[in-house]
């Protein structure tokens, strides 16, 4: 009885005209959705809602057609084939900033912004060359490098080991050997070297290279003047950086090492700091 009523053909009939009705309007909202999306994909495209012009500062050592190349590469092409990259409502910010910085790891900080719908602001700082990096190992320690041959990069205030640096002749650049973590040298206590350079050379020592080594000692290596090694300083990379200078400030004013010192400074092989008050020094 009961399935007879609901296969009924007025039933049926009605079940009919609202399946054809329900279609109706699915065909109506996919249509008017079609619509409005290539309505959207052509006002997207209109020239003057898109970027054509890329405008780069704070550049100096990278060239701006390199920079401005990533940038174009990345509003190349369309979002799902409908709406272009270089809308500026669009435009891959994130992606722009991060493609640049990869690129270019001499730079430190980078800005993208639009100015206009058609024209891309891309503000960069460059990073500053202030030390080099050589590698794990001084030559002067292997005597199995050549100098010349030796690649170094450059490091930033912050110990950042960012772009190549070329050959330089003499101590342009104090260099830093040793172990590296995520590009950066000597990580969290690069400041406090620096530090300890900078007060050496209130006391008259010009350090030319430190040598971090994996047994916690570090070489400071100072300038010899002339083209053969210079003497060292021998400390604890974990030391009192303050005290070893003060340390050091005292005994190349005591006698006989302040006249040693003085007079044969050029055969002076080392003074060694690692064992606490005792210091030793060795001459050739």
């Amino acid at each position: 009885m009961n399935h007879s009523v609901l296969n009924s053909p007025r039933l049926l009939e009605l079940k009919k005209k609202r399946n054809k009705i329900l279609r109706r309007k699915i065909i109506i909202y996919f249509s008017v959705f079609i619509a409005v999306l290539v309505g959207l994909s052509f006002l997207s495209k209109w020239q003057k809602l898109n970027i054509t012009d890329i405008q780069i500062s704070g550049n100096k050592v990278i060239e701006t057609n390199l920079i401005e190349e990533v940038a174009r590469e990345k509003i190349t092409g369309d979002y799902l084939w409908f709406f272009p990259k270089t809308n500026f409502l669009l435009y891959p910010k994130s992606q722009i900033e991060e493609a640049i910085a990869t690129k270019f790891k001499r730079l430190k900080d980078i800005s993208v912004k639009v100015i206009n719908p058609q024209k891309l602001e891309i503000s960069v700082v460059e990073r500053t060359a202030l030390y080099t990096y050589c590698g794990f190992t001084p030559p002067e320690i292997t005597d199995g490098v050549d100098e010349h041959k030796q690649q170094c990069s450059f490091l930033d205030q912050e110990g950042y080991i960012f772009d190549e640096a070329p050959y330089f002749s003499g101590e342009v650049y104090l260099k830093l050997y040793g172990p590296t973590s995520n590009s950066y040298f000597f990580q969290p206590n690069f400041t406090k070297l620096i530090v300890l350079k900078d007060n050496l050379e209130k006391i008259k020592l010009k350090p030319s290279a430190f040598f971090v080594e994996d047994n916690g000692d570090m070489r400071i290596l100072l300038s010899s003047g002339v083209s053969k090694k210079g003497p060292e300083i021998l400390i604890k990379a974990d030391a009192d950086f303050e005290k070893i200078v003060e340390n050091l400030q005292t005994i190349l004013t005591t006698e006989p090492l302040q006249t040693e010192f003085k007079n044969k400074y050029s055969s002076l092989l080392y003074i060694d700091l690692r064992f606490g008050n005792k210091v030793y020094y060795k001459f050739r």
